[in-house]
């Protein structure tokens, strides 16, 4: 099966009306979209649109109202995440990361434009906004681990981005100046946001062990 046809197939899948199947074939994307092959992404990316179920409701079944809920979000989520790799031609959260990675070596400029394609990304992922309680079946469940390992591997490249540019600033122009303490202030925020996240997959049952501290990362270098 070509990686064109296979896309089709899930995507047609998350047109249905069924919360059960739409939210299945959103797992399996994202499944795909970071353990599969880079064409499959790089096929999503390249497509004009791709989730429209920002006005998705399964009135079916009495849990389809809370699960439509997060089938738009996350659907939201996949958009973003397809649309970072469209503009920056790579997925954030695979890229070499330490001393020597992507974020810590770019130049000023290509900071100030990926910086805020990271934060709008991460924005959709924390968006997703569930309680413990709310993870109630197995396919929320799935969605929720995917969106868990995305957000480390994301709040990785997104802080040592704000190191990068934290280590250039005083070599900047005043523009940039302005535009970095913006985006200093927003990643400060966002991090708040993150630790809440953190506190559900602990909730959720996630080892302690899997879930680093924040301030560790934010310090190191």
């Amino acid at each position: 099966m070509s990686v064109e046809h296979l896309a089709n197939v899930l995507s047609a899948k998350a047109r249905s009306n069924s919360w059960v199947v739409v939210f299945k074939a959103l797992v399996t994307i994202h499944h795909l979209m970071v353990n599969g092959n880079e064409r499959f992404i790089q096929h999503l990316a390249s497509r004009s649109s791709l989730f429209t179920l920002h006005n998705f409701l399964d009135k079916s079944v009495i849990e389809g109202y809370t699960m439509s809920t997060f089938i738009r979000r996350y659907s939201r989520y996949l958009n973003e995440k397809s649309l970072a790799y469209r503009m920056i031609s790579s997925d954030i959260t695979k890229i070499k990361r330490g001393t020597h990675g992507v974020m810590r070596s770019m130049n000023t400029n290509e900071l100030l434009n990926t910086l805020p394609v990271i934060q709008t990304q991460f924005d959709a992922l924390l968006n997703f906004n569930a309680n413990p309680d709310q993870l109630t079946n197995g396919i929320i469940q799935s969605a929720f681990i995917l969106l868990f390992k995305d957000s480390l591997r994301l709040f990785s490249a997104y802080n040592e981005g704000i190191l990068n540019l934290l280590d250039n600033y005083f070599n900047m122009r005043k523009n940039q100046c302005k535009e970095s303490l913006d985006i200093y202030i927003k990643f400060l925020g966002r991090t708040a946001k993150l630790t809440e996240f953190l506190k559900v997959a602990e909730e959720f049952g996630i080892e302690r062990k899997d879930i680093p501290y924040l301030s560790q990362v934010i310090l190191s270098t």
